[in-house]
């Protein structure tokens, strides 16, 4: 495999699973040093367990955070430019589904939580990021959105509200600094098997979530659901050669948004 991050930086929030934990082993095969950032310092050690297993030359750090917290934001951002000097590559994924419920019950604490980490996290982290992107006169910037940022799911008023605020994060900034070099995207995964996906699927029914995944899949052009390091493949590219391809919202869950 050809080593595209040889001499990148790469920072992955939610890099503790899922996703983050994907993208982070993916990019590592290729060269990547990163940046490993989540609020659970176990999730990241087994990231950073797994990398050092299959790719033990990779050059990391781990920096724990509530990206909720802008402090902690740029905490870990000054950190990665203190250690490698530079950031290429920043997969802006941290988040949460929040407990599901109809909107007139959607409890406005759980709203409120769900936006802090999904909305503010993804906007602090462009924030602090895009100053040193700017500076640098290139980067790449993937922010996770979902399926959920551009249609409606039911049940998810907050995960929702948040993620269709991404989309609009993504759009805007990438008019704002596509001038130097920063090509800004998000990515809109449907339903990847993941830890959080099979939390949704548990809410729904605690001892047949299998059974429920099973129905839910069937209404999608694949009949199946999709795999983290499916995501991670498409993530690869956004942070290392789609310098022409600038506020995209790019979706990936087996065709079934644009199912009538």
């Amino acid at each position: 495999m050809s080593k595209r991050f040889e001499d990148s930086v790469i920072i992955i929030t939610g890099a503790g699973s899922g996703l983050g934990r994907a993208a982070a082993l993916r990019v590592a095969s290729e060269g990547a040093k990163l940046t490993l950032v989540d609020i659970s310092e176990n999730g990241m050690k087994e990231t950073k367990d797994l990398i050092e297993k299959d790719f033990p030359e990779t050059e990391l750090l781990m920096v724990k955070a509530d990206v909720s917290q802008e402090a902690d934001v740029k905490n870990y951002v000054d950190k990665t430019v203190d250690k490698y000097g530079k950031i290429t590559g920043f997969f802006n994924n941290a988040g949460i589904e929040g407990k599901q419920n109809p909107t007139e019950d959607f409890g406005s604490d759980e709203f409120r939580k769900v936006i802090s980490i999904n909305l503010d996290g993804v906007f602090f982290g462009m924030k602090h990021v895009l100053k040193v992107m700017k500076e640098q006169k290139h980067g790449y910037i993937v922010n996770t959105a979902s399926v959920g940022g551009i249609r409606g799911v039911g049940n998810q008023s907050g995960y929702a509200a948040a993620k269709h605020g991404v989309v609009g994060l993504t759009r805007n900034s990438a008019v704002e600094y596509g001038e130097y070099g920063i090509s800004i995207n998000a990515i809109a995964p449907g339903a990847i098997m993941t830890a959080m996906v099979e939390g949704s699927l548990k809410q729904i029914d605690e001892e047949n979530w299998e059974a429920v995944g099973e129905e839910f899949v069937k209404a999608n052009p694949s009949k199946r659901f999709g795999k983290p390091e499916e995501v991670a493949a498409l993530t690869a590219y956004l942070l290392s050669e789609a310098d022409f391809v600038n506020g995209a919202v790019i979706t990936i869950d087996g065709g079934q948004s644009y199912k009538y």
